[in-house]
Formats: structure tokens, C-alpha cells, sequence
């Protein structure tokens, strides 16, 4: 539960009195001891203020000068009568938590996010991660020291190196495994030698400086398209790119008469498709993960679905043209309601399952001489295929799913965008944990996830700088096009839109999945949108 930290002000008289209390305790009040601290919190004078003045600006409580910096708008001369909580710990709320969350992101310890004046578990979590690698005790409370560490002009930005522990390091080296630099047995949360090694020859085989740790650069490179692997990617030619071509074909998504052991673009193709179909980063190498995941008995075959956009559409779209499910104008390599519909009637037509995906078999089909045309009687598919307008899917639509539905604004939203944005709601109030991908705690990464998968979206995990880019669905450049169910990308954070001009996502800053307004911040840190549903 927060707690509004009005009653922990006093006058700057109290402060000096306690200065004679606590002789030799000054800015690294950190080693006072238990009993000083409650002395220090008996002699502390309740103030009764309305809520007005709980958000106003503080300063330090130490003799001899601030205890906290001075913050700009934050502080003032006028507000030197006011003093702020000497500890700041998790559901502490209080105006100046802002700075700090907005210090916190920019030096990389905490996801980057709409400020708040809630000091939650994320926040805690942002700080512990300071702490560590100021050699601090680990507590996740901002007591004098490490604010000061904070707000020094040399504070240094996030890094990892050999002896930290926490579930970060986790998940680097989850990424380090699977581009082939670590064996699993040194996935442990713990970075030593092994870790170590691994990072140097990363940042070796592409070409950045050497040093062992992960900072900035080597941290933004993990997750890049342009990382280099340690594993079997395009160039290669051997019989080990041949026999993972062979279950390419045989699951679909290789469409090759036979495999030829030379990993080129199409193989790469391929296999970023299964990535994306099979919980898997989508980065095109076959890492130890991917090779998992393909020789699997539970490796999901190809299928293209609602939400998918690349040239194996535009090549479906043309032989449903061909066979005459669809017009011509509907061919825009995106897979949206109206491709679906068409979809349905062809399976429908050619006796296969009217799933309105296109699998092997109804590929197959599709690029058959022997598919049967659309019949003369049969209603036409008309609506859109674009990033704008409504579907119609004619007689092949069934259930909520192809309904439209009325959104918080007053616009009309597809039925799929509507059930997007209900699973989502669903989750309100779960909390924020970095690297959580469901189904109770999520990061904001995890929470789209989880989200577009429930809804039928197969989609894989990317972090938010991978939503950059994600290889499939429709782009929106315009802030103001933004529509319910699109996916918001800004800098370092990811939400779903949910119409009226709001959105809902996994906040750090809030410590919890949130409904909020698409305000001015986002508007700012905009970079795109992606629309999921036509």
C-alpha cells in the first residue's frame, strides 16, 4: 500500500537539534545505527497539510546545507522551510520520487517511462541495481548516500561485470546463450569467469571495445539486428545447415524442392519465421534456443495468420486474386481481415480446414494448377487490407472476432483489437517486474507478449527496442493515427493502445499494469506504432 510521507517533514530547527544528537553523522547517514534511527524518527514534528502541500518541493535535512540537491523546479529558495523524508523506500510517494525515477532511467537502471511521485518495487529494484555497482549495501531504499551517488555529476551509467548477481544478469546471459556465447549451464543469475569470457568474445566478433563488463553499447548490441552470433547463420554451407533445412521444409516454412546445405536468404527467411511462430528472439540464426525449438516434437508449423506482414503474404494474396477469393486491390502484404475471409473461402472451396490460416497444406494448394476458383455465386470479399478502414469478411466470418465493437473514444473497433484490449485490461494492477513475461508480473515487453498471444497473435518476445522493428504488421508514423489495438513504441517502453487516447501497459514508474492517457510524454518519445489488426 503507498504511503504519502506528509507527517515525515520537520523544520530545519529540528535538524540542527538532531546535528547535535548525531554528532559525526552527516551526508552518509547509511551506518546510523537502529536505535539512532528511531530516535531520529521520535523527534521528527508531524505537520498536517492538505494535499497541495504534500507535493511540494524539499530540500536535505542536515545542518550545514541540502540534503537533497537542488532540482530545479524541484527546489526553490521559498521552499526551504519544507524538508523531505531522509529514506525513500518502496510505497513511499512524494514529488521528488519523479527526479529520481527520471535520473534513474537515464543512467540505465530502470526501464525508461512516464515519471510518478510512487517509489514502488521497480523503483527499488532500479536502485538496488545502483547500489550493487556503487558497492552499497543492496536494501533499495535512497537514503542521503545514495541519492548523493545518484545525483553526482560522475554517477556512472548501468553496467554489469564478474562477481554481480541478480536477475539481470539472468537475462543477459539468456541472450548471450542464445547467441551461441554461453553454455546453459552458466545461465545462473550469477556473473563469473564463464560470463566473463563470453562477453569479451561478443564484443570481439563484433568489433566493439573489449573489456569483459556490460554497459551501454554492449547492452544495446544484445538484443540488435546487428549483433554477430556465435552460431550457424547466413554464409554458412555444411551438412548441418542441410539437415536443419530438411525440417524447414517438412514444418513449412523452407519451400524448396530439396535442402542444399547453404544457408542463404531464403533459409534465413524461414527461419525467422519459426522464430516468430515459436517463442524464439526473432534474429535469424539458429542459436542453440532456435535448434531447440526446431527439433522439438512440440515445434508449431507454418502458418500465416492475422497481424503478419511480409512478401509470403503478398504471394498468397496474388493466387487468392488468381483464383478469384480476392481483388486485386486487396494485395498489400499484410494479413488482414479481408485476406482471411478469403482465406476461409478458399479452404472452404478446396476441402481443407477453414482455420483462416495458411499453412503447409493450404500453401500448397494455393500454389497448386489444381486449386478450384471461387464459384460465381459465392459473395465477394470487399473491406481492407490496409492500416485504415474496416473489413468485411463476407460469409467465411464467424464469431466476435469479425464483429465490430465501439471503443472508449467513440470510434469503431474491430472485434480481435476489442478482445486485445480486454485481455490486456484484465490485467490491471498486476505489478511490474523487469524481464517478467506473465502470466501475474510483467515488464512492459512481457505484457504485449503475453497479451498478443493470448489474443491469437503469434508473437515472440522482443524487448522494446526491438519493437522498433519487429519484421510484421503495419506501420503507423502519425501520433495523432494511433487506433485501439495498435501497438505504441517509444523510447524504451511499449504499451497498448486502448482507444479514447489512452493506452495500457506495464509502468515501471507505477510499479504496476496501468490504463492511462496517451499524455504529452508519450507524444514526445513517440518513435512508431503498429497496427495489428486492420
Amino acid at each position: 500500500m503507498r504511503r504519502n510521507i506528509k507527517n515525515r517533514f520537520i523544520p530545519i530547527i529540528s535538524a540542527i537539534l538532531l546535528t547535535a544528537a548525531f554528532t559525526g553523522c552527516n551526508a552518509g547517514q547509511s551506518d546510523i545505527s537502529e536505535a539512532g534511527t528511531e530516535s531520529m524518527e521520535e523527534s521528527i514534528i508531524s505537520i498536517e497539510q492538505d494535499t497541495e502541500a504534500e507535493t511540494k518541493p524539499v530540500i536535505r535535512m542536515e545542518a550545514d546545507g541540502d540534503i537533497l540537491p537542488i532540482l530545479g523546479d524541484v527546489t526553490t529558495a521559498e521552499d526551504n522551510s519544507v524538508l523531505s523524508p531522509v529514506y525513500l523506500s518502496t510505497g513511499d510517494e512524494h514529488r521528488v520520487v519523479k527526479a529520481l525515477q527520471e535520473r534513474l532511467m537515464g543512467l540505465g537502471y530502470m526501464d525508461n517511462d512516464e515519471t510518478t511521485n510512487y517509489y514502488g518495487n521497480a523503483t527499488a529494484e532500479a536502485v538496488r541495481r545502483f547500489q550493487r555497482q556503487q558497492d552499497l549495501t543492496q536494501d533499495g531504499i535512497c537514503g542521503p548516500e545514495t541519492w548523493d551517488r545518484i545525483f553526482a555529476a560522475d554517477a556512472p551509467y548501468y553496467m554489469v561485470s564478474n562477481g554481480d548477481d541478480g536477475t539481470d544478469i539472468l537475462l543477459m546471459q539468456e541472450r548471450l546463450y542464445e547467441l551461441g556465447y554461453l553454455s546453459a549451464d552458466n545461465v545462473t543469475g550469477h556473473f563469473g569467469d564463464a560470463t566473463e569470457a563470453a562477453v569479451r568474445n561478443m564484443q570481439e566478433k563484433n568489433g566493439i571495445s573489449v573489456d569483459g563488463t556490460v554497459g551501454r553499447e554492449s547492452y544495446n548490441l544484445l538484443y540488435s539486428e546487428d549483433v554477430k552470433a556465435n552460431v550457424i547463420s547466413r554464409g554458412e554451407q555444411s551438412e548441418l545447415v542441410k539437415e536443419y533445412q530438411q525440417i524447414l521444409i517438412d514444418l513449412g516454412y523452407l519451400r524448396s524442392e530439396e535442402a542444399d546445405g547453404n544457408f542463404g536468404g531464403a533459409t534465413e527467411r524461414a527461419v525467422r519465421e519459426f522464430q516468430s511462430r515459436n517463442d524464439q528472439v526473432v534474429d535469424g540464426y539458429l542459436g542453440p534456443g532456435t535448434v531447440a525449438a526446431l527439433t522439438s516434437p512440440d515445434a508449431k508449423p507454418f502458418g500465416l495468420r492475422v497481424g503478419d506482414s511480409s512478401a509470403s503474404v503478398t504471394t498468397v494474396q496474388e493466387r487468392l486474386v488468381h483464383y478469384g477469393y480476392m481483388p486485386s486491390r486487396l494485395v498489400t502484404g499484410y494479413y488482414g481481415s479481408a485476406t482471411e475471409a478469403a482465406v476461409k473461402q478458399f479452404q472452404r472451396y478446396n476441402n481443407l480446414s477453414q482455420d483462416g490460416v495458411v499453412g503447409a497444406q493450404t500453401m500448397a494448394k494455393l500454389e497448386s494448377s489444381d486449386a478450384k476458383k471461387k464459384p460465381a455465386s459465392a459473395p465477394t470479399v470487399t473491406g481492407s487490407n490496409s492500416s485504415s478502414g474496416s473489413s468485411s469478411s463476407g460469409s467465411s466470418s464467424s464469431g466476435s472476432s469479425s464483429r465490430p465493437s465501439v471503443g472508449s473514444g467513440g470510434a469503431t473497433v474491430s472485434g480481435s483489437a476489442s478482445n486485445l484490449i480486454s485481455i490486456a485490461s484484465s490485467k490491471l494492477g498486476c505489478p511490474y517486474v523487469w524481464g517478467a513475461k506473465g502470466p501475474n508480473s510483467f515488464d512492459c515487453s512481457g505484457f504485449v507478449y503475453w497479451c498478443l498471444n493470448q489474443a491469437g497473435v503469434s508473437q515472440s518476445y522482443l524487448t522494446s527496442s526491438g519493437w522498433r522493428n519487429p519484421g510484421r504488421y503495419q506501420r503507423v508514423s502519425n501520433f495523432d493515427s494511433i487506433q485501439a489495438g495498435d501497438i505504441v513504441v517509444v523510447s524504451g517502453h511499449v504499451g497498448i493502445a486502448a482507444g479514447g487516447g489512452t493506452v495500457i501497459d506495464a509502468s515501471s514508474s507505477n510499479g504496476r499494469v496501468v490504463h492511462r492517457s496517451l499524455s504529452s510524454w508519450w507524444r514526445n518519445n513517440f518513435i512508431v506504432a503498429w497496427r495489428i489488426f486492420a
